[in-house]
């Protein structure tokens, strides 16, 4: 049903999903409070391997810094020092204070030294059909864009993203384009691009139909149920002089919610960085040791017989990313927006960024009982989801004051 007052408290929620399972980890800020200021500049000085994005020329490691679930300048700092140019956020990651962190990082350094991507998305989406209502202006996105550059302190982006995309009618949706439009020829915007995380092959045809769009970011891992049809779409793509920029190479980071079972990571990114139509990845390392191992990856891409054995394993299991094919939805009594649960669902249980998963679930505007009262759910995953249970499980996230999750 429709959000209302819920009974279910939010101490076994919390408990469950960070307390019991991590320690005490509420967020980025938690694990990274006992590093020191000298930690931030340890400098690896790591190889680098460099692709172009495309028809913009820009020339990029292939390892890039997707910042959405750090909260920690000093990481960022460090990324900067030891060789990533790149770094990735967008309007509603940490409810905007991911760009105001970035804003205050990036004062400090040279405008020509880092290439800064953000994404906006607007009003008005359907979570289950993926199309937009009149509430998608080119006013409303003006807006949106207007105070992600107030937060960032900038005069331009180098990358604007129109941003989660899973239909060509959003993708080619007139009110976006002008707005875009309008911003790129303003120079607010060098390129503009579009994300993907559901739905793929569909939106990449559709950005390269669109002869608009100058990069695509899409998910790109080893779970990805339909690999040839992406990779079709991406070598397209690229072929066409459009940058490409690969996101969820982890597939969730963790093959289970207890976090026993933790993907080999480095493995995961050499298998997608080996797709040459891939430029860079944006990895979303929240420690510096993580930062080092992705960095690491630059001088061998070549999997170790153990990590194809780790990536082999990794895909046998279940795990906790979901691709997002909507086969579910029509055969839910609610119609309820599955894929945008299930990936709240990894948010909690993967990335522990419990902030991003409870903003998720109230934008899909439903109370903790959506899944209570339809009886027995008849719905198969593909993957194998308990889909109403893991409903049930991170809806309960609504019951947690967001001033404590942040």
């Amino acid at each position: 049903m429709k959000k209302q007052e819920s009974s279910v408290g939010r101490r076994t929620f919390l408990k469950s999903t960070v307390i019991g399972a991590s320690g005490l980890v509420v967020g980025t800020t938690a694990a990274h409070a006992g590093l020191s200021q000298g930690a931030a500049n340890t400098t690896v000085k790591p190889a680098m391997m460099y692709r172009t994005l495309g028809k913009t020329g820009i020339k990029l490691p292939i390892v890039s810094m997707g910042v959405m679930n750090s909260d920690n300048p000093n990481l960022v700092r460090a990324a900067l020092d030891n060789g990533i140019i790149h770094l990735d956020t967008a309007h509603v990651y940490q409810r905007g204070n991911n760009e105001v962190m970035l804003g205050e990082v990036l004062k400090d350094y040279p405008r020509d030294s880092f290439i800064l991507a953000t994404k906006v998305r607007p009003d008005g989406r359907d979570r289950s059909t993926g199309s937009y209502s009149e509430a998608a202006t080119v006013e409303n996105f003006l807006e949106k864009f207007d105070l992600s550059m107030e937060r960032l302190g900038l005069d331009y982006v180098d990358i604007l993203y129109h941003h989660s995309v899973s239909t060509k009618e959003a993708a080619l949706h007139p009110n976006v384009l002008e707005a875009m439009k309008r911003i790129k020829n303003s120079g607010r915007a060098r390129f503009v691009g579009i994300t993907t995380h559901s739905n793929e092959p569909e939106v990449i045809e559709a950005a390269i139909e669109s002869q608009f769009y100058d990069v695509i970011l899409t998910v790109y891992n080893f779970k990805y149920s339909e690999k040839d049809k992406l990779d079709a779409a991406i070598k397209k793509a690229a072929n066409a002089g459009i940058g490409i920029v690969a996101m969820k190479t982890m597939a969730g980071g963790w093959l289970d919610r207890e976090r026993t079972q933790p993907v080999n990571a480095k493995a995961a990114l050499k298998w997608a960085l080996q797709n040459e139509h891939i430029h860079t990845s944006i990895p979303g390392f929240t420690t510096f040791d993580q930062m080092e191992d992705d960095l690491s990856i630059m001088a061998d891409l070549d999997l170790t017989d153990q990590e194809k054995k780790d990536i082999a394993f990794a895909q046998s299991q279940q795990g906790l990313y979901c691709s997002g094919c909507k086969e579910c939805i029509p055969k839910c009594k609610k119609g309820l927006p599955i894929p945008d649960y299930m990936r709240a669902y990894m948010y909690t249980y993967g990335y522990r960024n419990l902030a991003k998963a409870q903003e998720l679930v109230a934008s899909l505007g439903y109370d903790a009982s959506a899944c209570e009262d339809c009886g027995t759910c008849n719905i198969l995953c593909n993957k194998g989801f308990a889909i109403s249970e893991r409903i049930k499980d991170v809806s309960r996230i609504l019951d947690v004051p967001s001033d404590f999750v942040s």
